[in-house]
């Protein structure tokens, strides 16, 4: 694994798992997103990660004129690496989930790197009213649903967006994805340094135990060596403390609206940046620095802002 003196900070303010009746600080317009990323970089969030959603009901959209006006500013008013997401939604198609990374060619893309059960319904026992009835809908699909990423769909996705410059936050829910992207590296198709985003705590893939953590880190450094930069998103409740765990170990953090609508037990978070302010408590207390915009283009070898469609 990479080391570095800085600890690089992503945040994703909104996202398709949660739904808009479950936080009403849950960014759903394009203006609410722009301020929600820029209010998240102000506290110190190096990189953005984006979903849009449709204005009128909060839907997950991966239209790119949705993308668009918050994307743009963004980028006017602030120096944040923007990485637009490959997911989109597990009920969309491949082709739909690529249209805004083909659009925009942003610096960093997210890319899941296996298919997996993704079950949100647990979700139905603990968020009882909703205002809209594709979110009840949406979250009892998932059980009976898998998120299709193929080898072909990763395939596809990294020579698409690859050849715009665009690199990729490879996002590992259980160990078979670890060995899938070192697949994809041993092809030639991935070069380093390679950002595994380990993701714990959703149903279908690994669990959040502290052991979970590190048998992810064991397997990520056996099979890519000093070739990856680690970072660390735990769902729910599990967000700030394997976060700490990770950070304690070198691994670089993800918090934000999309991962965890907390800031405590029954408390919801009034912001992703609320959550960022409280990781960086924790860094401080590590004695970790946060990195800068630029300095995270420099630890990914990102091709820069002045790069992008946007």
């Amino acid at each position: 694994m990479s080391q570095h003196s800085k600890v690089i900070i992503t945040c994703a303010p909104t996202g398709a798992i949660h739904t808009p009746s479950m936080s009403p600080y849950l960014p759903v317009t394009a203006a609410q997103i722009a301020d929600a990323g820029l209010e998240a970089f102000e506290a110190g969030a190096a990189i953005l990660h984006l979903h849009a959603r449709d204005p009128v009901d909060g839907r997950p959209s991966q239209d790119p004129d949705l993308f668009r006006p918050f994307l743009e500013q963004i980028k006017a008013h602030s120096n944040a690496v923007i990485n637009i997401t490959t997911g989109g939604s597990p009920h969309m198609s491949v082709q739909e989930r690529m249209r805004p990374v083909l659009a925009f060619a942003p610096e960093l893309a997210s890319l899941n790197m296996g298919s997996m059960n993704f079950g949100l319904y647990p979700m139905l026992h603990r968020f009882k009213h909703f205002e809209h009835a594709w979110e009840q809908q949406h979250l009892e699909a998932s059980r009976d649903l898998v998120f299709k990423n193929t080898f072909k769909d990763i395939e596809t996705a990294l020579l698409l967006a690859g050849a715009r410059g665009t690199r990729f936050e490879f996002e590992c829910y259980d160990i078979s994805h670890l060995y899938n992207l070192a697949h994809f590296v041993g092809r030639g198709l991935v070069q380093p340094p390679v950002l595994v985003q380990s993701v714990f705590g959703i149903l279908g893939g690994i669990g959040p135990d502290p052991e979970d953590l590190m048998h992810m880190r064991r397997t990520a450094q056996r099979l890519l060596a000093d070739g990856f930069c680690w970072s660390i998103l735990g769902t729910g409740r599990h967000q700030l403390r394997l976060a700490t765990m990770g950070a304690a170990m070198g691994a670089h953090v993800r918090v934000g609206l999309e991962d965890s609508l907390w800031a405590g037990p029954g408390q919801l978070a009034v912001s992703s940046a609320e959550q960022v302010r409280r990781v960086r408590e924790v860094l401080a207390a590590l004695n970790l620095q946060v990195a800068t915009p630029d300095e995270a283009r420099q630890m990914l070898a990102l091709k820069g802002a002045d790069q992008v469609d946007f």
